[in-house]
């Protein structure tokens, strides 16, 4: 009889993060966790052909498979391309803070 694995599916959203446990068969793939989850009827806005997913933060492919207490995770697009806003703020002349450092010696 093949073991069973627990797997968290988690997909953040701007104001909450949705996190879901499943338990699945021992090499289960990435695409059966988030299918499993029911995750996909609750946001119809996530399409595995589209949006990147990872395993704890390492990007991963659907048919990857899980080992157990694995977290699934789903990616939502960016909305602006860091690399443009950067140009956009040196365009303008704003200077991004680096930390204390910049802090006026008295």
């Amino acid at each position: 009889m093949p073991e069973q694995i627990s797997v968290e599916v988690v997909y953040a959203l701007p104001d909450k993060q949705e996190l879901l446990t499943v338990k699945l068969t021992e090499g289960a793939t990435v695409r059966q966790a988030i299918e499993s989850s029911g995750i996909l009827q609750k946001y119809p806005e996530i399409d595995l052909a589209k949006n990147k997913l990872g395993v704890f933060a390492k990007l991963t492919k659907p048919d990857s498979a899980l080992r157990d207490r694995d977290r699934v995770e789903i990616y939502r697009p960016l909305i602006a391309d860091p690399k443009e806003v950067r140009k956009q703020r040196a365009a303008e002349g704003k200077v991004m803070k680096k930390g204390p450092g910049d802090a006026e010696v008295a």
